[in-house]
């Protein structure tokens, strides 16, 4: 491309913008599957396996921090989704609504970090759409995914699974990504090298699908850990209990959580998962994700009881307090 930023004629579906989706991307994005002059795409997928599909929407702010950007973002957040579900994912689409005045050359960096995310868990961007707003009407960029998966048939996780007695696990420390975020935004005056924990779960995710005990998964994003905690206990009536003292949490986020009084159990991660597996599978689990560099701190963090149904965390210093369940928006425009 010619141009040094994006104006609203690389939207209008002429020339510009087919320039914008030949040379930026398709170019990086090219694969057997993706015709960028067709309305729909043939998919040859597995009919033995069953289809999973989500959607979901990015608009994290700044667009490139420490340890990833949107278009990473994007990938690993959809395909997570997939994942968790024990799905292994196969095709995306992508639709990116792009503000006038765009640097182009920022877009190109956004446009590879989904081709070198996509690429590395053996996902096909297939499909997509571009849009651009006039200047002023949207933060830079915005990104809208959706992903298809093949799980195998018969294996079933859900909330409904669970039972009392079943054990809560977390493969790595919390509130990276939340905090990285806040500290490439260069508020409050503070700044660090702390760097998101973005990136896939599949590593997590598919050495347990062959264990029978393993009831429930999830990535602990938009409110954080506390907030999948209270998802588990109002689904089935049971109460979750978290112990402070084996949830891993780096110092920086520490740190930091403390100078602004924030709680890091509900910011977000963007690289964890959350499993509820009953206590026989609960070593296992844990042997197999400390075996991983995505999962050497994973640790045993909790308890569903048939308790009342609250989220309570058992604290340092040997008392208990209810979590409450997240009503404002400490980070907003985080993933």
């Amino acid at each position: 491309m010619q141009d040094s930023h994006i104006s609203l004629a690389h939207g209008n579906g002429g020339r510009f913008m087919r320039e914008l989706i030949e040379e930026l991307f398709a170019r990086y994005l090219s694969n057997p599957n993706l015709d960028v002059q067709a309305d729909a795409v043939h998919l040859p997928i597995n009919p033995k396996g069953e289809l999973l599909f989500t959607t979901d929407g990015f608009t994290v702010q700044p667009l490139e921090f420490p340890g990833g950007n949107i278009g990473s973002l994007a990938v690993h957040g959809t395909t997570n989704d997939l994942a968790v579900s024990g799905a292994t994912p196969q095709y995306l689409s992508l639709n990116a609504f792009i503000e006038e005045g765009f640097e182009v050359s920022q877009l190109e960096r956004i446009i590879q970090g989904i081709a070198d995310a996509a690429k590395a868990i053996d996902v096909q961007v297939v499909a997509g759409d571009t849009k651009v707003v006039r200047r002023g009407e949207g933060g830079g960029i915005y990104l809208a995914t959706t992903g298809i998966g093949l799980r195998q048939p018969g294996l079933r996780l859900g909330l409904n699974k669970i039972q009392p007695g079943d054990q809560l696990l977390v493969s790595g420390p919390v509130g990276d990504h939340g905090i990285a975020v806040m500290l490439a935004r260069e508020q409050f005056g503070l700044r660090g090298d702390l760097l998101s924990d973005a990136g896939s779960v599949l590593a997590l995710t598919q050495p347990l699908l062959d264990l029978p005990g393993l009831r429930f998964m999830r990535d602990p994003t938009r409110g954080g850990l506390a907030t999948v905690a209270h998802e588990i206990s109002r689904a089935t009536g049971y109460q979750v209990q978290l112990s402070q003292t084996a949830i891993p949490i780096r110092e920086p986020v520490i740190s930091v959580c403390e100078m602004l009084g924030y709680d890091p159990l509900y910011l977000a991660c963007e690289g964890r998962v959350v499993a509820v597996v009953e206590p026989g599978d609960t070593e296992t689990v844990l042997q197999r994700w400390q075996d991983l560099p995505e999962g050497e701190s994973a640790a045993l963090i909790g308890t569903i009881t048939a308790d009342d149904t609250y989220v309570v965390l058992q604290t340092e210093l040997g008392g208990a307090r209810i979590l409450e369940e997240l009503e404002d928006d400490p980070l907003p425009r985080i993933c």
